[in-house]
């Protein structure tokens, strides 16, 4: 059974008429597997996450679709009742640590807060397992970080706090929305190891939004490609990589700069770039922008096949 499972979900700006931002998106997600979400910036990813945590900025709504976490209908639940899911059982790393920081309220305090909230400890232990999970997070003295504001802290070691937050309740989702972008790479590679040690020990699922594809190949299990709003691709993170069948996919990873390639040759680019909201074109949303379209691509293709599935009238061929 499926921890998370998202069914169908639309989201737009202005109400049930208003601008369509996300469109039709399904994904699952079971316990204890990384779930990469990628695709270029405005294909809909943190706003499908946003919606889960039901933290939807005033004036998007979801217009459509289901989201079940371990079967409850967290559309239908009250603010209460989200607020009771949200830092327990399930947690987010958000992309701009900075503003989502309280800046008048000292950092361990921050962290400790989910702990305190939810019954999990009282004020002292809370602050001493926040000290520690600082410390684990690679922040240096971790005591003293933890009486400092956020101001007083460089972008990266923010970072680090709202990961340590996220993370120190042991939440059953956790959505980890570009999480090492402010990191440099030791300290990524600490925290991608942390993040897998977590969902080995606890069987934490991982969504994890991103645009590095070297972290989707360390992490994750599978990955669900968006495009416009719409998924157009998901599957094994084995099997993507190897034979992508979206071309939108091929592309994407193409992009990826690769040790064998001659030295100063010109690095690929996907021609164009994502259209707005405003500007998507019918039927196949990568059409406009893609080498392979035909006449039929002005038809929404389906998203399918097995385990690996992609929304295309013409996929790349699969490999033997």
């Amino acid at each position: 059974m499926s921890l998370l499972q998202i069914s169908d979900l639309a989201i737009r700006a202005g109400g049930a008429d208003g601008l369509s931002l996300v469109d039709g998106v399904t994904l699952d997600i079971a316990p204890g597997e990384v779930v990469a979400l990628v695709g270029e910036s405005g294909s809909g990813k943190s706003l499908t996450a946003l919606s889960v945590m039901g933290l939807l900025a005033e004036g998007l709504q979801v217009t459509g679709g289901q989201i079940l976490f371990d079967g409850t209908d967290l559309l239908s639940l009250p603010p209460d009742g989200l607020r009771r899911l949200r830092g327990q059982d399930l947690a987010m790393i958000f992309q701009e640590p900075v503003s989502s920081l309280n800046p008048l309220a000292p950092v361990g305090d921050q962290v400790a807060e989910s702990l305190i909230v939810h019954g999990k400890a009282g004020p002292a232990e809370a602050r001493a397992q926040a000290v520690e999970m600082l410390r684990r997070v690679g922040i240096p003295e971790p005591e003293r970080r933890a009486r400092q504001l956020p101001a007083e802290l460089s972008g990266g070691m923010c970072q680090r706090v709202m990961i340590a937050a996220a993370l120190i309740s042991r939440p059953r989702l956790l959505i980890a929305d570009e999480p090492t972008t402010a990191l440099d790479v030791t300290i990524q590679a600490q925290i991608l190891s942390l993040m897998s040690e977590l969902a080995a020990e606890a069987g934490t699922s991982v969504l994890l939004i991103t645009h590095d594809m070297g972290v989707v190949a360390e992490l994750a299990d599978r990955v669900c490609v968006m495009y416009g709003g719409r998924v157009v691709e998901q599957g094994p993170v084995i099997d993507l990589f190897d034979a992508p069948r979206h071309p939108y996919t091929s592309m994407l990873l193409r992009t990826i700069p690769r040790l064998d390639e001659t030295p100063g040759g010109e690095l690929f680019a996907i021609r164009g770039s994502v259209p707005s909201p405003r500007d998507w074109p019918d039927g196949c949303r990568f059409r406009t922008r893609c080498p392979r379209a035909s006449d039929a691509c002005a038809a929404r293709p389906r998203l399918d096949g097995g385990t690996h599935r992609a929304a295309c009238f013409h996929p790349m061929e699969a490999r033997p």
